[in-house]
């Protein structure tokens, strides 16, 4: 704990910070569902990536919700464990939602566009997803047993997202540095991404300077870790777009799907 500044003009600027990130990050979904309608196609764009997407917005939505709006939750937090103030902002909730929704039409165009002859999961991925799915199911087995308090449980599913958003992009990162394109991943969802990462810090840092409390950053590491992340793939990918492999012309731009990320 630091001496709190309470500035009502600091708070005013996190609020700010706060709807921008969430505006960037929400937007940042945007682009590739243009790309895809535009080219009725997503080739390019690696499911297994999407796959991992939605298990990991799933837990991370449910993490805010359940934090945010729980008196249990609450009273565990800021009493009982005296970690301060709910580290969740509303914004937080709704970017999650919108999060699930638009990944979620993301999939369905998987299913309606040209495709060519990429899986929708490889082996490695299918064998995450169960993984995770049993894990889930033995911490509810034991929450609701008494074994592990409920708190925790919720803590976890948060780290799930922060350990699926760690690989989420490894496979389309792959598939890029395989096809040598990066025709059919949309770019503007990156640049969005890299800035949603970097304001969901700098709010952070002025809500723990104005409060005089830095526990934000120890009891929501996943808000912390997810900022951190969001930049550093955002960095590779538009090293990859921007100067390893300039795009060509669509045209030239034939199923190279073939060459996925089954191996991953």
């Amino acid at each position: 704990m630091t001496t709190p500044v309470n500035s009502y003009a600091l708070h005013i600027i996190s609020e700010i910070i706060g709807w921008t990130y969430f505006v960037a990050w929400s937007l940042s979904f945007y682009p590739q569902v243009w790309e895809n309608f535009r080219r009725k196609s997503v080739i390019g764009l690696s499911f297994d990536f999407l796959g991992l997407n939605i298990i990991g917005h799933s837990s991370y939505l449910v993490f805010n919700c359940v934090l945010l709006f729980s008196p249990y939750m609450r009273w565990k937090h800021t009493v009982d464990l005296d970690y301060g103030d709910i580290p969740v902002e509303i914004n937080d909730v709704v970017f999650s939602i919108h999060a699930v929704v638009v990944t979620a039409v993301t999939i369905f165009q998987c299913f309606i566009y040209e495709r060519g002859q990429q899986k929708p999961l490889s082996v490695p991925v299918r064998i995450i997803v169960l993984g995770l799915a049993l894990s889930i199911l033995t911490l509810v087995i034991v929450s609701a047993l008494g074994m592990l308090d409920w708190y925790f449980f919720i803590q976890c599913l948060g780290f799930i997202k922060i350990g699926v958003s760690t690989i989420k992009y490894v496979p389309q990162a792959w598939l890029n540095f395989r096809r040598k394109s990066t025709v059919g991943w949309s770019i503007g969802n990156i640049l969005l991404d890299f800035t949603g990462g970097c304001l969901s810090i700098v709010q952070m840092v002025i809500i723990a300077i104005n409060k005089g409390d830095w526990s934000a950053f120890y009891s929501n590491v996943p808000k912390f870790a997810l900022g951190q992340l969001s930049m550093a793939f955002s960095v590779l990918f538009i090293v990859q777009h921007y100067c390893l492999y300039r795009r060509p012309k669509e045209t030239k731009i034939q199923d190279e799907t073939e060459t996925t990320v089954d191996g991953v």
